[in-house]
């Protein structure tokens, strides 16, 4: 077979790179060529599975314009394959058609299709068979042997080949391909053009079948058979090949590691002055390994990139499994102390593992992209490394829905899945049938969130790559194959947990010029200091990196962490596994009751006695696979793999497991407790931190807990202006509030694009006003930055333009209250300053005319009035949200008086914060609440199934709440019987004249009720 499809060829093809060699198997072939159109993603596994089914691989493209098919290559060898991907890659990148012809290629084989060279009488072929060049072909598929018959083609066999094309399995996979054409092409199926399609014969015969569909001109297969026989591609996979990663990283392995030996020196007098022989030992343990393995250019390349990054001053984290290394630890790619925290030096490296242990690189959001340009520019054959995104089942029943003309009301239905299936019509039912099939398709191919391959070889020897918008060349396949064929990727990151700890920094220095230069990286200091501690013990960690959460917050306070182990701990902890496996709640049962420790398994105890014996670090398989089950350390880091769900499909993980069952036998273990000690570990390991990762993190954490304890105000603002965290603006404008700031809608005098602090008062900024447009904000700031302050609004039209519009939003986001007007008065004067033009006109001041005044009549404002212009312009109001109901239950508890009431049903006042949505082990929902009291203090929910149901969540507002409160491990909870949202007043900016008056009566008894939140808060 010399043209075959897998569905990556993308909204074209219908079957799994697996699926067509099974096929290829069950009709006797005993090679095929994968020609997928325009795309590479499918290689390398074609041929690591391919000996599986006896079947040898053969690679090439299928060339098109669209749908429309130009020319099949195929590789004669590696080299061949490198030249189809330089071709096809060149035309990706640069966004251009392929030409008629293909290029003269070295290491290829061409096969023109049978249309391009055939014509009927009066009209030349586009490929004459007289212009084909030795390596060049016409393939004729079945379906044109009867026209073959009568065509001058006939006399040149010796250059046609026999080329049916397989893209289909059975007529189902054909009408799924159709169904996929018209995703493609935006239309509906009865409009799909015949050009747009493949033909429904092109599914693989029988190799006896083939023979008879040629008979008579049998040649036309034996010249298929000639080309194959010439074509052989090899790549080696797995263990059997050493990594295909830039080799060295001075150009010889010998100065690599001089190199790499004299910056562990620096490192030392810099990371441990005193180094005791413990220290160096285990360096020279690591760096005897490192060395062997061949791992040295994958350090030195990671300190490049980090030493990069320092010299720029920009901020970064270093985590994974690399955490767990001394040379990591000297080279300053990661901050975590490898001895202090005695990482499992095994986790992180050792003689079995094939592959280079993890560095993921944290970088400021803002940073990112300069490191990314660095390495491109500093490296060779450098790419980043694509993911698949595939069709998600409700968007294929949406996507079909369409396809087939069914109206919005039924895709609806359809895609909701509220539906009874005897209620569903022909079409109704097509599309559930063929979106199942349809799902977990290749859709289209993106980025990975951080790959970056940095190759010893051009990328284009393994695949072609495309350009993204990020404008980086891009692999065709995932992190699995890549590792797969030895590329193991560089884990460069984002987070705007480290763009938080830098602005902050740089907001100190200009709020409180006369406070010390702090040194953010003194974690010997922050592991000791009281406030932190006492934050942690708290939980009053809103805003910090990795601590805030609801959930995360409850973790600390039942664990009572105030210490950086503790920490440490709780990071992996809080993750879904260890929760899954149900030894979350067995972990703070031994930490908190040191006598529950006796419960667990005496072998499990010795292994992981900072635990107590319970599985909470990625480490912890490795150790329980190995010193438990008696696998090899090799054998135990497979089964990790595996259970991290990439692998787990794969024979290698099936060996390891079937060894860790009959090791345990071999030992002697109990097989209940032996199924069990593997049920914990295969439910957690997928989801668990290795211990440096979860180190780095609380790194990290302790950071920006220093900055929250100290510099709260300032902290927060950085918070706002790296758009948040965990929570939305609001409330970090709330918890900004609750540390005695004063905060101030945005201010064209004050704020810029981002929120200012100036004292203890923050003017939010002109980013958060919602349609204001980034080039308005720009034209302020640029003409207050050249010419000072505004003066008035007049003096603001004088000098900036902008649009009517874009300046009724400043006004209306309280822009201009600098001059003492209220808004409605200011609207007014900037529609007669503009009269019936749609923007201003910037005049010098020189020939500036004098402008009419007029003498407005009162305007009221209702007190309430600009929450309701702050809620539609930034999200939220500035006062109290309790402000602005209707009436407040007299009997509701406040948050500080909960305690008192353990076991009680009682009844809550909150503002909703968050909702955390799970299932129960019976598929019902469940919630989770987080909301604010109107002093401001947390409430924390629990609503079960029936009083989930009975009582939804309805957006965001006000709720009075009614449960039974519970404790547990010092943490309260409402479990909620009943939850009703309160209205709030009319909007005042709507109202009628009847409602204005009744408004105007509110007003002193909305001012006492929000005056408690705003008194609380500024108490705290």
């Amino acid at each position: 077979m010399l043209n075959s499809h897998s569905f990556f060829s993308l909204r074209y093809g219908t079957m799994k790179p697996k699926e067509l060699l099974q096929l290829a198997e069950e009709k006797g072939y005993a090679c095929v060529a994968l020609t997928d159109i325009n795309n590479t993603s499918a290689s390398m596994d074609f041929v690591r599975l391919a000996p599986k089914f006896g079947v040898r691989p053969v690679l090439g493209i299928d060339f098109r314009n669209g749908a429309e098919q130009l020319y099949v290559a195929i590789a004669k060898n590696n080299e061949g394959f490198k030249e189809l991907n330089d071709h096809l890659s060149t035309h990706l990148h640069q966004k251009k058609s392929f030409e008629l012809r293909a290029p003269k290629f070295k290491n290829a084989f061409v096969i023109y299709p049978f249309e391009k060279a055939h014509r009927t009488a009066g009209s030349a072929p586009l490929v004459p068979v007289e212009s084909l060049l030795e390596h060049e072909f016409i393939g004729v598929p079945p379906r044109y042997l009867s026209r073959l018959k009568f065509a001058s083609l006939r006399h040149h066999t010796s250059k046609l080949v026999a080329m049916p094309t397989c893209t289909f399995r059975n007529h189902r996979d054909f009408n799924a391909h159709r169904l996929l054409r018209a995703i493609d092409n935006n239309t509906l199926l009865s409009k799909l053009p015949k050009s747009e399609e493949g033909h429904r014969e092109d599914k693989m015969p029988d190799a006896a079948e083939l023979k008879s569909l040629y008979a008579e001109f049998p040649v036309l297969i034996e010249n298929a058979a000639s080309v194959l026989a010439l074509c052989a591609i090899h790549f080696t996979f797995g263990t059997d090949q050493p990594h295909q990663n830039q080799q060295t990283y001075t150009g010889s392995h010998e100065e690599d590691y001089a190199l790499i030996r004299k910056l562990c020196a620096e490192g030392l007098a810099y990371r441990y002055p005193d180094a005791g022989p413990h220290i160096l030992s285990r360096m020279e343990k690591e760096l005897a390994i490192i060395r062997e393995k061949e791992f040295l250019s994958y350090f030195l390349i990671n300190w490049d990139i980090t030493s990069y990054a320092r010299s720029k001053g920009y901020f970064y984290v270093g985590r994974g499994s690399g955490a767990n290394s001394v040379v990591a630890y000297l080279l300053r790619i990661t901050d975590v102390d490898p001895i202090e925290l005695d990482l499992y030096f095994e986790r992180f490296i050792n003689l079995y593992r094939q592959n280079p242990p993890d560095f993921d690189i944290d970088f400021s959001w803002t940073d990112r992209d300069d490191v990314t340009r660095y390495i491109f520019e500093r490296f060779e054959n450098v790419s980043l490394l694509a993911a698949y995104n595939t069709f998600q089942y409700r968007a294929v029943v949406r996507e079909l829905g369409k396809v087939f003309g069914l109206p919005k009301h039924e895709i609806d239905k359809l895609s909701s899945g509220q539906f009874q299936m005897r209620e569903l019509d022909h079409l109704a039912t097509l599309v559930l049938k063929y979106s199942s099939l349809i799902q977990g398709f290749p859709n289209h191919i993106s980025i990975h969130a951080a790959g970056i391959l940095i190759a010893e070889r051009p990328i284009h020897n393994f695949t072609a790559t495309f350009m993204p918008p990020k404008g980086y060349p891009t692999t065709m396949f995932d992190m699995v194959v890549a590792e797969d064929v030895g590329l193991y990727k560089f884990d460069i990151l984002s987070q705007r947990g480290l763009g938080k700890i830098k602005d902050t920094l740089g907001i100190v220095r200009y709020n409180q010029p006369e406070e010390p230069v702090i040194d953010i990286h003194d974690m010997k200091r922050f592991f000791a200091d009281e406030r932190i501690k006492e934050l942690l013990r708290t939980a009053n960690a809103i805003g910090c990196f990795y601590v805030e959460s609801p959930a995360m917050r409850m973790l600390m306070r039942k664990l009572q962490v105030d210490d950086y182990l503790g920490l440490v701990a709780a990071s992996s902890v809080i993750r879904p596994g260890v929760a899954q496996s149900g030894m979350m709640r067995e972990y703070i049962l031994r930490y908190r009751f040191p006598e529950r420790r006796n419960d667990a398994h005496p072998i499990m105890l010795d292994i992981m006695p900072e635990t107590y014996g319970v599985m909470v670090y990625q480490e912890d398989v490795i150790k329980v696979a190995h010193y438990f089950a008696g696998l090899t350390l090799g054998e135990a880091d497979v089964l990790r793999r595996g259970m991290s769900g990439k692998f787990r499909s794969r024979a290698e993980f099936d060996r390891a497991r079937d060894k860790f069952f009959e090791n345990c036998k071999a030992k002697g273990h109990d097989d209940a407790l032996s199924k069990e000690i593997w049920r914990q570990t295969e439910s957690f390991a997928g989801y668990a931190f290795a211990k440096g990762h979860s180190a780095s993190y609380a790194v990290e954490s302790y950071q920006s807990l220093y900055l929250k304890a100290y510099y709260p105000r300032e902290y927060m603002v950085a918070t706002i202006n790296n758009s948040g965290g965990f929570y939305r603006p609001e409330i970090y404008v709330h918890e900004a509030r609750m540390h005695g700031a004063t905060v101030e809608e945005p201010s064209v005098n004050e704020s810029g694009a981002e929120t200012v602090i100036r004292g203890s008062t923050i003017y939010l900024g002109f980013g958060l006003v919602k349609e204001l447009e980034h080039r308005s904000m720009e034209a302020v700031l640029l003409e207050r930055t050249q010419n000072g302050a505004f003066s008035s609004l007049e003096n603001f039209v004088d000098r900036v333009q902008i649009s009517l519009d874009q300046l009724t939003l400043l006004i209306r986001c309280g822009g201009f209250r600098f001059t003492g007007q209220g808004k409605k008065a200011l609207l007014w004067e900037a529609y007669l300053l503009l009269g019936h033009q749609k923007k201003t006109s910037p005049i010098p001041e020189l020939f500036r005319t004098p402008t009419r005044t007029y003498t407005l009549p009162p305007l009221f404002t209702a007190a309430h009035e600009e929450a309701f212009d702050q809620i539609e312009l930034l999200g939220f109001p500035l006062c109290s949200p309790f402000v602005l109901l209707r009436e407040e239950p007299a009997d509701a508890l406040l948050s500080k008086e909960l305690p008192q009431h353990i076991g009680q049903r009682v009844t809550v006042c909150g503002y909703l914060v968050t909702v955390k949505t799970t299932k129960t082990s019976n598929g019902k929902m469940m919630f989770f609440g987080t909301f604010i009291d109107r002093e401001g203090n947390w409430l924390d929910t629990v609503h079960f199934p029936p009083s989930a149901a009975k009582y939804p969540f309805r957006g965001r507002g006000i709720y009075e709440i009614t449960g039974t409160l519970m404790e547990e491990f010092d943490c309260i909870n409402l479990e909620v019987a009943e939850m009703n949202k309160l209205p709030i007043l009319p909007d005042p900016r709507y109202a009628d004249a009847k409602t204005t008056t009744k408004m105007r009566e509110q007003t002193t008894l909305g001012s006492k009720r929000g005056s408690r939140w705003e008194e609380a808060t500024h108490e705290s």
